[in-house]
């Protein structure tokens, strides 16, 4: 039994469970992982950086150039009086400070673009002003053609105004009359001459009545036509 007591009190007891609400972490949840820790927060990976090139600062009014360091205030002076030899010192490549160096070079890239848009502006112009005489010369040939038809339709017009719908139906009003005036003049010549006592042949009164036949016939085909065309049953003219 003393035993038993002994091996009691030298045991570790088990560790309980955490209580509901507790801020402390249980260690039997925690999940084992053999992997890359993750990042820290703020931390990039090294291949998504993006360098941007280093600016030159202006170096201010203090600075000089290393080889007008060495030189005294009176030489100094004599070159501030100078201007043309202050400017040609300031970007000459011995001289120059690379921030204004930059600028040189950004500059001269910028020319040289421009020289470059300029002779494309100048080609695209003379194909421009190919093109302008161009359309200009084919814009007269269509006027002149444009006249020529203009002529022509006109010479056209005056061709068919015989066959034009008002002319044809001037002329079958004027058929009509003048078959009518015809008929008119047979029967007054037929009765004139039986008025004067002299009685005609038996052929010559068969050849009138056929020549009036064939007039009368006629004309009231005539006037017929002109009926129907007056009530409009006349196709593709109205």
């Amino acid at each position: 039994m003393t035993s038993l007591a002994a091996d009691m009190q030298g045991a570790t007891p088990p560790v309980l469970p955490p209580k509901p609400g507790s801020h402390e972490t249980s260690r039997i949840a925690t999940p084992t992982s053999s992997g890359v820790p993750p990042p820290s927060e703020g931390r990039i990976p090294p291949n998504t950086v993006n360098h941007a090139p280093a600016s030159i600062p202006d170096p201010g009014d203090q600075w000089l150039p290393k080889i007008l360091q060495e030189k005294s205030k009176q030489d100094l002076a004599e070159l501030l009086g100078n201007p043309t030899l202050l400017n040609a010192l300031t970007h000459s490549p011995e001289s120059i400070h690379p921030s204004l160096l930059v600028s040189h070079q950004a500059l001269s890239a910028a020319l040289n673009e421009n020289i470059e848009l300029a002779g494309q502006l100048t080609d695209m112009e003379a194909r421009l002003s190919h093109q302008r005489a161009s359309t200009q010369a084919q814009l007269l040939s269509t006027h002149t053609l444009e006249r020529q038809w203009r002529q022509k339709q006109s010479d056209m017009d005056h061709a068919l105004a015989p066959f034009s719908p008002a002319a044809l139906y001037q002329q079958l009003g004027q058929g009509v009359q003048e078959q009518a005036s015809v008929c008119e003049a047979m029967e007054e010549s037929f009765l004139d001459g039986e008025g004067e006592g002299v009685s005609a042949t038996e052929r010559e009164v068969t050849d009138w009545v056929r020549k009036y036949r064939e007039a009368k016939v006629q004309y009231y085909l005539r006037q017929e036509r002109k009926e129907r065309w007056d009530e409009g049953r006349v196709g593709g003219w109205r």
